[in-house]
């Protein structure tokens, strides 16, 4: 079964906002086993709405639009289906109560006259009901094909794919299952990974796909299949990743969606009942933020300190300026000085340091751009390495960010 998505709104065109409506829905729309065959982002404009209808009607069962469901007049996601589908407005009551609800109860005022227009809908339509919005989902059909119509606020349109959108995609049609698995490594590229198992991607079954995701020091492995049968198609992937895991025993971390770099550098400390703290210099809170976005994170992390300039490496961190002066700042003495009065400062087993010229230009140091000098301290002592991560000032913090975990890990690892 194949899906079509497309969002509209010149906003996204112009790159005002980002498009994170299609990644939700094709993620959803494939645990369910629904094949997403393309994505399209069309502006707001009337011939251009309907020439996207009758395209993807063309080559899909399931078309599924977010956007222009709004109660501006640039909003004509409706009025394009009234044409798209020979039909007329019909006031919905639930859909006008709801809207009256909302303005009473969260906006305490009344509705204005275009918001209670959004209460008219296609006759043809089934109105998915949106609790948290003004703008009702619309599910229409035309030659076999299914339309689903939502709102582009992604908190409304999730909650419309949730609770109407998947039941009754499931309800209406019969589909595969999907299975994909994904191994998370790190320390590797991707052509040096590819020669390693070169001998057993060459014997992969032709109904399983591999896919490469490298992405700034990590590389993701994905196996993909479809079957009609659930258990056998799970058992064949799993045997498949089971065997990659073995051959990248020393770079893989785990699954994803089951863990994460984080999580595994999380379980360890607190296993180990270790404390970590984090002092950034070029990475500017990258790597913390990363560290707390989990849940919990203070069962195990203490804190850390931006130290950009260099007179708070020395005046509040502690750093010996005349190691400075005998390394310049972007050093791994200066790197590894810094992890070490991290966990002094924060009474920590492990710390993290970073320093470095994330770019464009240099400024205190006469290291090149791309220079970052990355250490870990830990129980057993101090560490560091240095690397050139390339003249992009945003691939040079993250894969600054990606290198220190993978370090961190290794070291972790080791008690």
């Amino acid at each position: 079964m194949l899906a079509e998505i497309i969002t509209i709104g010149d906003e996204i065109l112009i790159g005002q906002i980002t498009d994170t409506n299609s990644v939700f829905i094709a993620k959803e729309l494939n645990k369910i086993g629904v094949q997403v065959y393309q994505i399209t982002s069309i502006q707001d404009q009337g011939q251009h709405i309907l020439n996207a209808l009758e395209d993807a009607k063309n080559r899909v069962d399931i078309v599924l639009l977010t956007g222009g469901l709004g109660p501006t007049k640039d909003d004509i996601t409706k009025k394009t289906f009234l044409e798209y589908f020979q039909d007329t407005l019909v006031e919905n009551p639930v859909v006008l109560q709801n809207i009256k609800d909302i303005f009473s109860k969260y906006l305490q005022k009344a509705p204005l006259p275009s918001n209670l227009e959004q209460a008219m809908v296609p006759s043809k339509a089934i109105v998915l009901q949106n609790p948290i919005g003004t703008a009702p989902g619309m599910w229409l059909e035309k030659d076999n094909t299914v339309f689903v119509s939502m709102p582009g606020v992604p908190i409304e349109m999730r909650k419309l794919i949730t609770d109407h959108v998947l039941p009754r995609i499931k309800t209406q049609f019969d589909r595969p299952f999907i299975y994909h698995k994904t191994l998370l490594t790190y320390g590797k590229g991707e052509s040096e990974i590819q020669e390693i198992i070169a001998p057993w991607e060459d014997q992969l079954p032709t109904d399983i796909k591999l896919a490469y995701l490298p992405s700034l020091g990590r590389v993701r492995l994905r196996l993909s299949s479809s079957s009609s049968n659930e258990q056998t198609l799970k058992n064949d992937v799993d045997a498949q990743m089971s065997v990659l895991n073995g051959l990248l025993s020393d770079i893989s971390i785990g699954y994803e969606d089951q863990t994460s770099i984080q999580d595994q550098i999380s379980l360890k400390l607190q296993k180990q009942y270790c404390f970590l703290s984090v002092v950034e210099s070029c990475t500017g809170g990258a790597i913390a933020g990363e560290i707390t976005i989990l849940q919990g994170a203070s069962s195990y992390y203490k804190g850390g300190m931006i130290a950009y300039a260099t007179q708070i490496k020395t005046d509040v961190l502690g750093v010996d300026a005349t190691l400075i002066e005998k390394h310049s700042v972007v050093s791994l003495p200066v790197a590894e000085a810094m992890a070490l009065q991290s966990n002094i400062v924060f009474d920590t087993q492990y710390a993290i340091a970073t320093t470095g010229v994330a770019g464009p230009k240099t400024t205190d140091s006469s290291a090149s751009v791309g220079t970052v000098c990355i250490a870990i301290a830990s129980p057993r002592g101090v560490f560091s390495e240095e690397f050139n991560f390339g003249n992009s000032r945003e691939r040079v913090i993250k894969k600054a960010k990606n290198k220190a975990f993978e370090m961190l890990l290794k070291e972790i690892s080791k008690n």
